[in-house]
């Protein structure tokens, strides 16, 4: 397997749910007017607490200094697992169980922290900047490392880490934070960028405007549904991430739904925040 480490340097910031106003002009530029911008890499999430960004350079310019944003002290950096090696279009992304195995938990053994995201088209592992050099030392024995530089695919060097790591010794790793379930069910899907500017003014409503609205259950307001949405557009992919009664808003055919309407249950972590800490 190959491990990409990708060219974008990534900010990681939250936007306080009463703040989000201050920021629709630039997220709106972010989202529908790309070509406007020299942003790659952008994704707008919305949790019941916050909305939580994650852009690279470019795109982190567009956002106005604001109290009501707070920004992760690092730069991160996204990588990406693949398989197929070679040709970039012969190589398909790796399965979500299989990098939890082969890279979340040897970083977890060594106390390097992850941020993960998850799209339509792939899944992303970022890593803090300053991480990069044990980052790779760690996972040099079962991946070929490259870099993307200027968009083009190269060997990734060892960045002069070769001695003094001590392999850890492996335990068991407890739950120590509650899981939840919400009661909604989620799809995960896309949509052709051709298509965004006719249903840019639903989107705007589903991502700043909806917040208030609950579908309540058969039986009236249930408290176990949660508000959620995603939203990405990375190297000119969308992905978006909504409950089924979001998706149903949406016109016939714009989505790309499987023929078998598949849709995904929500697992939460914590009761609250994790923040960045190691």
């Amino acid at each position: 397997m190959e491990l990409h480490i990708l060219e974008h340097s990534l900010k990681v910031a939250s936007i306080e749910k009463e703040g989000i106003q201050t920021c629709t002009h630039g997220l709106i530029k972010l989202a529908f007017l790309a070509s406007k911008t020299r942003c790659k890499f952008f994704s707008l999430t919305e949790t019941p607490e916050d909305y939580t960004i994650i852009v690279d350079e470019e795109g982190f310019k567009e956002l106005p200094q604001s109290e009501n944003i707070s920004v992760a002290d690092a730069t991160w950096l996204a990588l990406n697992v693949v398989s197929g090696g070679g040709n970039a279009s012969n190589s398909q992304p790796i399965g979500v169980t299989k990098i939890a195995k082969s890279v979340i938990a040897p970083l977890a053994d060594h106390n390097i922290s992850v941020f993960m995201l998850s799209t339509y088209q792939t899944d992303f592992i970022l890593v803090r900047e300053r991480d990069l050099p044990m980052v790779m030392h760690t996972l040099s024995s079962e991946f070929t490392l490259l870099r993307v530089v200027n968009g083009e695919t190269v060997a990734a060097h060892n960045l002069g880490v070769s001695n003094g790591f001590v392999k850890p010794k492996l335990a068991p790793r407890p739950v120590i934070h509650p899981l939840s379930s919400p009661s909604n069910m989620f799809c995960v899907t896309s949509l052709d960028p051709d298509t965004l500017s006719s249903v840019a003014t639903l989107l705007m409503d589903v991502m700043f405007y909806s917040g208030g609205t609950k579908e309540a259950g058969p039986s009236g307001e249930d408290s176990t549904h949660i508000r959620f949405f995603s939203f990405s557009l990375i190297e000119g992919y969308i992905s978006l991430v909504m409950d089924e009664q979001t998706a149903q808003r949406f016109p016939n055919n714009v989505l790309f739904t499987s023929a078998s309407g598949e849709l995904w249950k929500m697992v939460r972590i914590g009761g609250q925040p994790l923040g960045f800490g190691s």
